[in-house]
């Protein structure tokens, strides 16, 4: 059995319209994590994590960086149960959700 862990986590500083969304979708895939990331019309990012611990640390860890132009000034991170993170109308992976 694997170690699997589920994180809800909302970043907040300068993570609008610096392709920071991109960035968490492409670390998330290349990592093999199940999940999803949207903005918030707060100016916010949001996004889920779901799968391996370490593979969950790496990717919050390079988050926590951002891309360039980015500037993580807060990370809100909850570790949550794994029912209701992830529609189960949605396939296996990790995807980008509209903006709420």
């Amino acid at each position: 059995m694997t170690d699997r862990r589920f994180v809800h986590v909302t970043f907040r500083g300068r993570v609008q319209g610096v392709g920071f969304r991109a960035f968490v979708e492409r670390l998330a895939q290349e990592r093999g994590l199940d999940g999803w990331v949207r903005n918030r019309e707060d100016g916010s990012v949001e996004a889920v994590f779901a799968g391996a611990s370490h593979a969950v640390d790496a990717t919050l860890e390079l988050c926590r960086q951002g891309p360039p132009g980015a500037r993580v000034e807060e990370l809100d991170l909850r570790e949550e149960d794994a029912a209701g993170l992830i529609p189960s109308s949605r396939p296996a992976g990790f995807y980008v959700l509209p903006t709420v």
